[in-house]
């Protein structure tokens, strides 16, 4: 795969949250520079939020429980948001939601923005609050969310466990958008990570240009299904349902 230089890049520390709009066409690629990262996202379509990531069809339709390369990232209208181009960490976990303020307060200790400044201790559910505060969005909002760089896997008990040794410093994902897309993220810790202290990860994050999608393309192609959905979101991009190009 050709990669087009990069046109933002920025360092994301743990504990943090930000949003914004990505439009189709763009690559965006998440890196754990340490290892352990954990990057919660979620995403909308900007014209009309109803429109939102339905974990349960992403996985359904792909027939998968994790998701890597090949998977795309399905909306509740059956659209494509994105699909993963890359990954060299191979585990993306996308079933345990998000941590919360009192899990965060029994496990590391409630330390406040006012106390600590930024050394507080965030959780992914406030931080997705935030972020969905800005769109005119709320509680009622928050949908299933991705976990970028955790691996959750079934035991034969039926239990859900958080592998943390699978976290590899420098491990990468590719995810390209195919409609534009407002991202909430995080990188505030996984629910299920027991680390003994407060998680601080950093990630960085990268935007450039994504290779057009061709016929033989390894996302489209994955599953039967993953070539309905890029059917269906180019018929509504054709249709002109974009975002207006921004005026200088």
């Amino acid at each position: 795969m050709t990669h087009h230089s990069a046109h933002y890049e920025t360092v994301i520390e743990g504990g943090k949250h930000w949003s914004l709009n990505i439009r189709a066409g763009t690559l965006l690629r998440l890196t754990d520079l340490e290892g352990g990262a954990n990057v919660g996202m979620l995403f909308y379509n900007p014209l009309n939020t109803l429109e939102r990531y339905n974990a349960p069809d992403t996985l359904k339709c792909q027939h998968t429980f994790k998701l890597t390369r090949g998977h795309c990232l399905y909306s509740d209208m059956g659209r494509i948001f994105c699909s993963i181009v890359e990954d060299t960490h191979g585990w993306h976990d996308t079933v345990c939601g998000n941590v919360t303020r009192s899990v965060v307060a029994e496990r590391w200790g409630a330390k406040s923005y006012q106390e600590y400044r930024n050394g507080w201790t965030q959780n992914g559910h406030d931080a997705f609050l935030v972020e969905a505060g800005k769109y005119g969005l709320g509680r009622r909002d928050l949908a299933a969310n991705v976990n970028w760089f955790s691996k959750v896997a079934a035991a034969d008990d039926g239990g859900l466990h958080f592998d943390a040794s699978f976290a590899r410093a420098g491990a990468h994902v590719g995810i390209r958008f195919e409609m534009d897309t407002l991202v909430l993220l995080h990188t505030c810790p996984h629910p299920l990570d027991t680390a003994v202290s407060y998680p601080r990860k950093s990630v960085k994050f990268s935007l450039s240009e994504a290779e057009p999608v061709a016929a033989d393309d390894f996302c489209k192609n994955f599953r039967p299904e993953n070539g309905r959905g890029f059917a269906n979101t180019e018929l509504y991009r054709f249709c002109g349902c974009a975002l207006p190009e921004s005026k200088s």
